[in-house]
């Protein structure tokens, strides 16, 4: 699962400079009100307290998240206008794109989306045809500095993880979906800093291509999370750690 590490770090720089410019608000308002069509108070909506964690992680302002809470919960305006809807193609070189798309347009989306993609080298693909290629899974990150692994690695296990990856900056903890809750509190309560916790999109197996190629499609993914619409886009690429290195 290192190749899902490498896009999680990509991800976690690009969130900085999105915060700068206002976008990483808009799309995580979204979010959150989509999450608050289930109910309004995250202390049982499980899923809204995933995303308004994230959203004060990134410092959204606190009247910004009640704003978009109220929208979503039927308290706010147009609260009942955005959808979720998941896109499928394929960018340069056969490599899978999956898209998660929180939008009150679907026609302005679909057309955005496919003009993003045919000028990345990529294609629009039908309902299907690559979301087979990836596995649902409750993500949970935890500074790696001064972190004892067997602890960690066996504290994860009793709670139900299903696997813990070790890297520089961070350790990795893969749950099922249904368990993710349970193991970050687990962490929460053992003292330990959940820097991220959410469900994601795995990639069962990943696509090796040359540094140049890499790159290529590195940069439709850039085009892609930058359309206002998009929440995540996951691929299988797999991200050498040269490609990395000319991406920073």
């Amino acid at each position: 699962m290192s190749g899902h590490s490498k896009w999680a770090t990509i991800k976690r720089q690009k969130g900085a400079n999105d915060a700068k410019r206002g976008q990483l608000f808009t799309k995580l308002a979204r979010e959150i009100s989509l999450a608050a069509r289930d109910g309004g108070d995250p202390n049982f909506n499980f899923k809204l307290r995933l995303i308004i964690d994230k959203a004060r992680a990134s410092n959204m302002p606190k009247e910004n998240i009640e704003r978009a809470v109220k929208r979503g919960s039927g308290t706010g305006e147009d609260g009942a206008a955005l959808e979720e809807v998941n896109y499928e193609g394929y960018g340069p070189h056969g490599v899978a794109i999956l898209m998660q798309v929180v939008t009150d347009n679907r026609n302005r989306t679909v057309s955005e989306i496919r003009r993003a993609l045919t000028r990345g080298g990529g294609n629009l693909g039908e309902s299907g045809s690559v979301a087979w290629l990836f596995d649902q899974k409750g993500y949970i990150t935890i500074p790696a500095e001064g972190l004892n692994q067997d602890k960690a690695f066996d504290l994860a296990l009793e709670a139900g993880a299903e696997d813990v990856q070790f890297g520089e900056e961070t350790a990795e903890i893969y749950t099922l979906p249904s368990d993710l809750q349970t193991v970050r509190q687990a962490f929460q309560d053992a003292h330990y800093q959940v820097e991220d916790a959410e469900v994601t999109m795995v990639p069962k197996t990943y696509v090796s291509l040359p540094p140049a190629d890499t790159l290529q499609v590195m940069n439709l993914v850039e085009a892609l999370e930058d359309l206002d619409d998009i929440a995540r886009v996951y691929s299988n690429l797999e991200i050498t750690d040269e490609a990395l290195a000319q991406m920073a």
